[in-house]
């Protein structure tokens, strides 16, 4: 589960299996139907974390804590840009403080890699962070999704964390999000969702997000419009491309760019 074909990062780690839907962007999450495949492929790992509800497959909430998976980033000597648990949520009320803080060990001792944390459960990695991580790690980006104007307080939390990056995935963007502060958040991503169940994405939306990260000096990273594209018609995600406002948005937090350099505008 090294190589991904996600926009913003270079490899996943694994080291927790399994989650629960908490809000409506879990809806269509393509971990669940990745994981009924993984189960399918015989992979012990996966094995009894999804039902099926209709033709999609569903988390039970079910999650596994891998202590065997927690030295893979150690075996890659290049430096790469990792999503931490991007079949799970580090913070999941089923994972541990033990297992967290031995996943912090990693990140710590591997350096060289930069670490890309995102949760739907901010409240849980503030409070951990303040109690377990006596310093702030550099390489260690912490971050919350949220998909519409009814999640907006994650970000609030999120700006309690201690961290030397903290970002925002506005992925899958169902809704508006109104009125939003970005200040203190040093990256966005925004992208709609995929995939036959996929809802529409609108680019008033995406403008609200856009301002917002002018006004606050926050890099914007425009991930895809997803299945439903700029003129609100449904096609295959390639085809309806990652071009907003006339360019391809790929700008990254200062700490993997030019001081003071965010590409906006």
């Amino acid at each position: 589960m090294s190589e991904t074909q996600i926009e913003w990062t270079d490899a996943t780690w694994n080291p927790v299996a399994g989650c629960s839907v908490i809000s409506a962007g879990c809806t269509n999450c393509y971990a669940m139907e990745m994981a009924r495949r993984l189960e399918a492929m015989g992979i012990d790992k996966y094995a009894g974390l999804t039902r099926k509800s209709g033709k999609r497959a569903v988390w039970k909430g079910i999650v596994r804590e891998d202590w065997s998976a927690l030295e893979i980033p150690a075996r890659w000597k290049r430096p790469k840009k990792i999503f931490v648990n991007s079949m799970s949520d580090l913070f999941h009320e089923g994972v541990s403080d033990r297992f967290i803080k031995e996943v912090w060990s990693v990140m710590k001792r591997t350096s060289h890699h930069h670490y890309q944390i995102l949760t739907k459960r901010p409240e849980r990695m503030a409070a951990f962070v303040r109690k377990h991580v006596k310093e702030i790690v550099p390489n260690v980006w912490l971050g919350t999704s949220i998909e519409n104007a009814d999640h907006v307080a994650r970000a609030e939390a999120l700006k309690t964390v201690p961290a030397a990056i903290r970002f925002i995935s506005f992925e899958p963007l169902i809704g508006p999000i109104g009125d939003i502060d970005l200040a203190g958040i040093h990256w966005a991503i925004v992208g709609g969702e995929s995939g036959r169940l996929a809802r529409p994405i609108r680019e008033e939306w995406i403008d609200e997000v856009y301002e917002q990260c002018l006004q606050h000096n926050t890099a914007f990273f425009f991930k895809q419009w997803g299945t439903w594209g700029k003129d609100n018609k449904k096609r295959s995600k390639k085809a309806n491309g990652r071009v907003y406002r006339g360019k391809t948005w790929d700008d990254m937090p200062r700490s993997l760019t030019t001081p003071g350099a965010n590409g906006l505008g």
